[in-house]
């Protein structure tokens, strides 16, 4: 508990993606106030022609209320 699942482009090196997990997982466990061993983050590629279907739409989906920062994008 918590797990954080982060989409995007491919394109970043795995050192990069390394980084930014640790990152945002040492965020988040400051933001929680829990150990930082509580969590866990992984990184979905996601190629640019999918990302509408499989992502876009998903996020922008009124009903969806679990998106706390929507896009400031549109397609």
């Amino acid at each position: 508990m918590p797990h954080i699942t982060i989409q995007m482009y491919p394109g970043r090196d795995e050192e990069t993606k390394k980084r930014l997990a640790e990152k945002i997982a040492k965020t988040a466990s400051e933001e929680l106030n829990r150990g930082i061993e509580h969590f866990s983050v992984s990184i979905e590629d996601i190629p640019q022609e999918k990302w509408k279907t499989e992502v876009f739409d998903k996020i922008t989906d009124p009903a969806n209320d679990t998106v706390y920062v929507k896009p400031g994008y549109t397609m």
